[in-house]
């Protein structure tokens, strides 16, 4: 191994360091509680050391909620993996994507903390955009999905892909939100997959349900 090569990696090293420090932190306490000089800390670090890697704590916390993001997406793509109708394979995703986060409650609380309150945050518009941007990949695999549905003829021709797509990624979100964090722990897996299972079921068969009321009033 060269030198360049062992100093390079010496440095990806630091930085995943520091950006590790820095999630355990931001895990613990708000963001505007969180300092470079705590992360510094954390990291074992001077705070100089931290500035040489990362401009700002906006910036770590940016990083940190693009790797969340994108694994979530990872895990997400696997419901694309299946010979299933579009409805089961809403309801695959819808279980992937509530597994993911009853795993790691706290990176959903994140996630969700970046949608709702991007400004308080105070990051760079290009960081803003990108972070978007992963989010909506995640989205994008609901669209392929009703896409999908709509090809094969399980969903009708003239389904709004994209209102659709949003309308179940706010429900996903919302019941998530609702539930993760209070109710008992013993049922709430049950609870919320119950709960969006029904929501997927209802929105299916109201798209379909919809275009039969359309052909009866044309005919």
């Amino acid at each position: 191994m060269g030198i360049e090569e062992r100093r390079e990696r010496e440095r990806s090293a630091r930085k995943l360091n520091i950006v590790r420090a820095a999630r355990k932190l931001f895990y613990e306490k708000e963001f505007k509680d969180v300092t470079v000089a705590h992360i510094a800390k954390k990291a074992e670090l001077s705070k100089g050391a931290v500035y040489l890697y990362f401009k700002s704590k906006e910036e770590i916390y940016g990083q940190i909620l693009l790797s969340e993001l994108d694994k979530t997406y990872n895990v997400a793509l696997s419901s694309l993996r299946n010979e299933q109708s579009a409805q089961k394979m809403l309801i695959a995703f819808a279980e992937i994507y509530i597994d993911t986060f009853l795993k790691d409650r706290e990176s959903f609380r994140k996630i969700m903390t970046f949608m709702l309150q991007t400004d308080h945050l105070n990051l760079s518009e290009n960081l803003n955009q990108s972070l978007i941007k992963s989010a909506n990949k995640t989205m994008d695999i609901v669209g392929t999905i009703l896409q999908r549905g709509v090809e094969e003829r399980e969903f009708p021709p003239n389904l709004d892909i994209w209102q659709s797509r949003n309308i179940i990624w706010g429900m996903l979100n919302g019941i998530i939100s609702l539930y993760l964090f209070s109710g008992k722990e013993v049922s709430r897996e049950k609870v919320i997959k119950s709960m969006i299972r029904a929501g997927l079921n209802h929105l299916v068969e109201g798209t379909k349900t919809s275009t039969k009321q359309k052909k009866a009033i044309c005919a």
